[in-house]
C-alpha cells in the first residue's frame, strides 16, 4: 500500500465509521503487510521535571494554574536518569522517553544537562526521546547531536478543538516545532488525546493534520483522556474501548508505516480491550507504573498480557539505525542563547478559568 499525504476528513470519517469488523479487518490487513503482528515496542515515560508549567492546557494536571495533588520536583539529575534508564532496560523496554514540564526548550545549563542525558541514555544501547516543548532548530540540531532518536510533540487534536483545550500557545507553533525536528535526522512522534469532549470529526481533523505531513511521523501515540481532579476537563466521562480501537485501526489505515502507540489510559482498559487494538495495529506502548503524572499498567503485568498474546518487545533501532552521539566539546551547534517568541493566541477558555478558581479544598 502507497503512503498517502493528501487525505480528507470525509475519507477519513468514512474510515472510522465502518462497521467493526470490516475496519478492524482491513486496519489488521495493513498492519500485516508493514509490521510484524506479534512485535510491540516497549517504552518508559520518565518525568525528569514535573509540575510548574505556565500553560494552560485542559487535560493536564502539571499546569501550575490548576489545583492538583501533583508534586513538582526540579530537574533531576544526569545520574538519577541513568538509573531509570537501565530498570527500564531490565524491565524490557528499548526506549526512555523523557517528560519536562516546560512551554518550549530554553538554552542554558538546564538544556545542557538535557543534552548529557541524551548521550548518556544512547551510550546504553537504547533509543532516546524527549518531550520538552516548543524548540528551535538549533536546539533540535543539538538534541540530534547528542544522539536523540526522536522527538515528540503532541498535536493533542484537530487545529479546531485546539482552541477550546489550550489558549496558551498556537497550533501552529506544534507545527513549526515538528519542522525543526525535520531539519534534523531526529524521527517524530506526535499524536493526539480522545475523550476531551472532541467530535469525531475533530478525531479526523487530528488525523488529516498528522497524515498530510510529509514524510509521517515514525511514531503517533493515541492517548484517552485520564480525567484528574482540579483540571479543567477532570469531569469528562471515560472513553469507551470501541472508540480507542476505531482510533487506532484508523490511524493505521491512514498511515501505514508509522507505529501507532496505545498511550495514556490503559489502566481503564481490559487485556481483551488492549488486545483488539494491538490487532488492529497498535505496535507501541508505554510501560512503568506511570505515564509522566497519570497511572499505568505495571510492568509485570504488560508482560504476563504479552505472554498470554504472544507478543514479544521490539529490539532497539530496528526501524532506524542508532544515531551518534557527539560529545558536548565536539559540538558544532552551540548554546545560542536563542528567545523565540512563540505564539499567545490570546482567546479564553471558560472552563479553564473556572478551574483555576477552584481551590482544591473548595
Amino acid at each position: 500500500m502507497a503512503i498517502r499525504h493528501d487525505w480528507t476528513k470525509e475519507e477519513i470519517l468514512e474510515i472510522y465509521n465502518k462497521p467493526f469488523m470490516e475496519l478492524l479487518y482491513e486496519a489488521a490487513t495493513i498492519h500485516r503487510e508493514h509490521h510484524d503482528p506479534n512485535t510491540v515496542q516497549v517504552s518508559t515515560l520518565l518525568s525528569i521535571k514535573t509540575g510548574g508549567c505556565p500553560e494552560d492546557c485542559g487535560y493536564c494536571p502539571q499546569a501550575a494554574r490548576y489545583h492538583t495533588d501533583l508534586e513538582g520536583n526540579d530537574l533531576m539529575s544526569v545520574n538519577q536518569v541513568k538509573a531509570q534508564a537501565l530498570r527500564a532496560k531490565e524491565s524490557g523496554s528499548s526506549r526512555v522517553c523523557m517528560g519536562a514540564a516546560w512551554r518550549n526548550v530554553k538554552d542554558g545549563e538546564e538544556f545542557d544537562n538535557v543534552l548529557e542525558m541524551v548521550r548518556t541514555i544512547n551510550k546504553l544501547d537504547m533509543e532516546v526521546c524527549c518531550t520538552l516543548g516548543m524548540l528551535t532548530e538549533n536546539q533540535a540540531q543539538r538534541l540530534a547531536e547528542a544522539g536523540l532518536y526522536a522527538y515528540n510533540h503532541n498535536l493533542d487534536s484537530s487545529e479546531e478543538y485546539y482552541k477550546e483545550v489550550i489558549s496558551t500557545r498556537g497550533f501552529e507553533d506544534r507545527l513549526k516545532t515538528i519542522d525543526n525536528v525535520r531539519k534534523t535526522n531526529v524521527t517524530v512522534c506526535s499524536g493526539g488525546i480522545i475523550g476531551m469532549g472532541e467530535t469525531v470529526e475533530d478525531r479526523a481533523g487530528m488525523l488529516v493534520a498528522l497524515s498530510t505531513l510529509s514524510p509521517q511521523p515514525e511514531s503517533v501515540p493515541i492517548n484517552a483522556l485520564v480525567p484528574v481532579e482540579g483540571t479543567p476537563l477532570a469531569e469528562q466521562e471515560q472513553v469507551p474501548i470501541w472508540d480507542m480501537i476505531r482510533m487506532v485501526a484508523t490511524t493505521r489505515i491512514v498511515m501505514p508505516e508509522t507505529q501507532v502507540r496505545l498511550s495514556a489510559g490503559r489502566t481503564q482498559m481490559s487485556r481483551e480491550g488492549q488486545a483488539m487494538c494491538f490487532f488492529a495495529g497498535a505496535n507501541s506502548i508505554f510501560a512503568g507504573d506511570k505515564l509522566l503524572t497519570t497511572p499505568n499498567p505495571d510492568v509485570n503485568e504488560d508482560m504476563q498480557m504479552f505472554k498470554a498474546l504472544g507478543l514479544n518487545p521490539q529490539k532497539p533501532f530496528t526501524k532506524k539505525s542508532q544515531p551518534e552521539s557527539v560529545d558536548a566539546e565536539n559540538s558544532k551547534f552551540q548554546n545560542l542563547g536563542e528567545k523565540p517568541k512563540w505564539s499567545r493566541p490570546g482567546h479564553t477558555i471558560e472552563r479553564n478559568l473556572a478551574a483555576q478558581g477552584k481551590s482544591k479544598k473548595a
